[in-house]
């Protein structure tokens, strides 16, 4: 009986520990999930995104809860919001925008600027070009 006992625990070890390291490592562009959404945190206009996996599919164990690539038309921003317990960060990839951070103060942002805001902060972000802002956004939490 013990030994059954043992080898059910072991086995179950053994496959989750298999579960875990079945985590995808690599997203391909065209298997990324859509998840658009309309005036973020009161923002104006649509945020679109194509994300390897969203909040909604991170585990607890996952660090690193959402990645994607965010797009935002010109004109369209996502408003000011806090973050209590997680960071988040966008690295701008192309187009032109202006940041803005928990103080309020507005910077403009190009390719290759990273932002982050974290647990506490707040930000937004707004596309002021003429082409559209692309970004990836990484929100973690431990």
């Amino acid at each position: 009986m013990k030994k059954s006992l043992f080898l059910v625990g072991l086995c179950s070890l053994l496959f989750s520990g298999s579960a875990m390291a079945a985590e995808p490592q690599l997203y391909p562009k065209d298997q990324l999930k859509t998840w658009n959404r309309d005036n973020v945190a009161k923002g104006q206009g649509t945020l679109f995104g194509q994300f390897a996996y969203t909040r909604n599919d991170a585990t607890k164990d996952m660090v690193i809860k959402e990645i994607g690539w965010m797009t935002l038309k010109p004109g369209d921003s996502i408003g000011m919001h806090k973050h209590e317990n997680n960071e988040d960060s966008y690295i701008i990839v192309s187009g032109e925008g202006v940041f803005t951070d928990t103080a309020g103060k507005e910077t403009p942002v190009k390719a290759g600027d990273v932002t982050i805001a974290r647990p506490g902060d707040a930000h937004a972000l707004k596309n002021t070009g003429k082409e559209p802002l692309i970004f990836l956004d990484i929100i973690a939490q431990r």
